[in-house]
């Protein structure tokens, strides 16, 4: 389940840095990867979009579940 929290991290910055690229320079990155421009989408883009939705929805529902699962193993660098 640990790998499945990483992805969906990872999905979830994602469409996070691509909506502040939108709300700051109207540059749909997700659009730009997959060859098309602003507003415009295929599968391939659309696809993104419900799997970084489907990471969000995750990430949200089961938050607690997530903060159990990593308890105790965090391990600071020392200096």
């Amino acid at each position: 389940m640990k790998k499945f929290d990483v992805l969906a991290g990872i999905l979830v910055i994602v469409g996070a840095l691509n909506w502040g690229l939108v709300g700051l320079f109207q540059l749909d990155l997700v659009a730009l990867l997959v060859g098309k421009h602003f507003g415009e989408t295929s599968a391939l883009s659309s696809a993104i979009y419900v799997l970084v939705g489907l990471a969000g929805l995750y990430e949200a529902v089961s938050w607690k579940a997530i903060q159990r699962r990593w308890a105790g193993t965090y391990s600071p660098a020392r200096a």
